[in-house]
């Protein structure tokens, strides 16, 4: 018998592409083509108008730098999927990804350039207001072109008719964000059901126009360009049937599987050879995400250990001389991929457990050194942890580490625990921020814990990141339930 504790936040299954309510339709559209040529053009133009601007000379070296920034922007662009349809996504998620393009694409440029290049004629002040024209020019013009396709979608140009085959409650969910989402020029005329409207709940149950061999005639008819089959994934053999007959029109055809009957965690498509497969879990940091992540974890780690070098030396002259035994106490800890890597801290305790039996740091304990409580409260003994994201081991922002023998304890009590190191551990985090930290007396503490850190994976951004990073600076380092 299975007595493991259930997580709501495993349970809850998070759809894939959730802005599109598990729609996962990968649509090309020859927006793309007319969407690279902009923004090199535009790229282009402001680098000879800027050099015209402050009288400076174009030469050979000078095309060479803009010839390396247009290579570094569409390969930064691809790794972002900067030119996918963008149909179904919030216009901030769109300029976010340009945004990131152009800072990487920046970044890839001035290392190269100032690598591999021996001298860059351009004047740096003219680069800098390339660089900064250039990143406002490219969101710019997407956001008005943006504006200006919601607005002909709207007024019912460029739309398409869709009707839903099977009105349940995903089949409810489809025709839902159908109408919530005008912009994506997708009309919903109604509902199809083998089932009488009477046996229906749901608030669609008035719109089922009649039974799913009437969708199939007006698809024939051409009158409908989308259908959405929200059937059970049971029902193979009747949505078997269905496409057969739908192959028959020309209308474009979606099957929508139930994927909220699975946990899903960052989910996503991935081809191999042929063939089509949905990774149920699965880490946020893969292609440009995870270089992105290296980067932040580089810059911030680097400048912190810089501001708090003199502190931690004077740190660690105070935990030698209030009390005997190492500086820095080494423990075994689950990084990423469930994998045991070292973190360092500073002593605390006269004590410590690295073993197969862990106990935690309670109110008043008596293994505190004489300094020990002052810097478990103000998160000081946590310093050295900046050396292991350098390293690589962790991360400046992700689920916090736990001992070896907790994380073997609560892994067989709590279903999902282990996904938590689907992402490199933390100095700060999710839920820490939110007030759980410290002893976890109970388990449902755990479980809470577990919960705020599988939602950090799956809503990972950059921008998520610097909120929880800002949190922690104001209200993060101090906590009652630190000691």
């Amino acid at each position: 018998m299975d007595n493991r504790i259930e997580s709501s936040k495993v349970i809850k299954s998070h759809p894939i592409e959730s802005k599109r309510s598990g729609l996962a339709v990968k649509n090309k559209t020859g927006f793309s083509t007319l969407y690279r040529l902009t923004d090199l053009s535009l790229v282009t133009l402001l680098y000879y108008s800027c050099a015209m601007i402050f009288g400076a000379l174009i030469d050979t070296t000078s095309l060479v730098f803009l010839l390396v920034n247009v290579i570094c922007f569409l390969i930064a662009a691809e790794g972002m999927e900067l030119y996918r349809s963008w149909r179904g996504y919030a216009t901030f998620e769109m300029l976010r990804a340009a945004a990131v393009t152009w800072v990487l694409s920046a970044f890839g440029t001035l290392t190269i350039g100032y690598f591999f290049v021996e001298e860059i004629t351009t004047p740096p002040l003219v680069v800098l207001v390339w660089l900064a024209t250039s990143f406002v020019a490219l969101l710019a013009w997407r956001f008005v072109m943006r504006k200006f396709l919601f607005l002909i979608r709207k007024s019912g140009l460029n739309s398409r008719r869709s009707i839903v085959i099977g009105a349940t409650a995903l089949g409810s969910n489809v025709a839902t964000q159908i109408c919530e989402n005008e912009h994506l020029g997708i009309r919903f005329n109604g509902m199809f059901d083998d089932r009488e409207p009477s046996r229906l709940n749901h608030k669609f149950q008035n719109s089922v126009l009649g039974n799913i061999e009437a969708a199939i005639e007006m698809a024939k008819r051409n009158e409908v360009d989308y259908i959405y089959i929200a059937l059970p994934m049971s029902a193979e053999n009747r949505i078997r049937s269905i496409l057969e007959q739908c192959s028959d029109t020309t209308a474009n055809v979606y099957v929508v599987p139930n994927f909220f009957m699975f946990n899903l965690l960052n989910a996503r498509w991935q081809t191999i050879g042929n063939m089509q497969t949905l990774s149920v879990y699965d880490t946020p940091f893969q292609g440009a995400n995870d270089i992105l992540k290296r980067f932040e974890d580089i810059i911030l780690s680097s400048l912190i250990l810089t501001m708090i070098s003199i502190p931690m030396l004077c740190i660690a002259a105070a935990v030698k001389m209030t009390s005997r035994g190492p500086v820095i106490f080494k423990q075994k800890r689950y990084g990423l991929d469930g994998k045991q890597i070292t973190i360092y801290k500073f002593r605390s305790m006269t004590t410590q457990d690295n073993g197969a039996i862990v106990k935690q740091a309670t109110k008043n304990d008596a293994r505190l050194t004489k300094i020990g409580g002052f810097l478990r409260r103000t998160s000081l003994d946590e310093l050295p942890q900046f050396i292991n994201v350098l390293q690589g081991r962790m991360s400046i922002v992700g689920p916090r580490p736990h001992a070896v023998a907790h994380n073997e304890e609560y892994r067989k009590i709590i279903t999902g625990y282990m996904l938590r190191h689907k992402v490199k551990p933390g100095i700060t985090g999710w839920a820490q921020v939110n007030g759980l930290r410290g002893e976890t007396e109970t388990t449902n503490k755990m479980v809470k814990r577990v919960e705020y850190d599988l939602d950090y994976i799956h809503q990972w951004s950059l921008w998520f990141d610097l909120k929880i990073v800002f949190m922690t600076i104001f209200n993060g380092f101090i906590n009652k339930n630190a000691y």
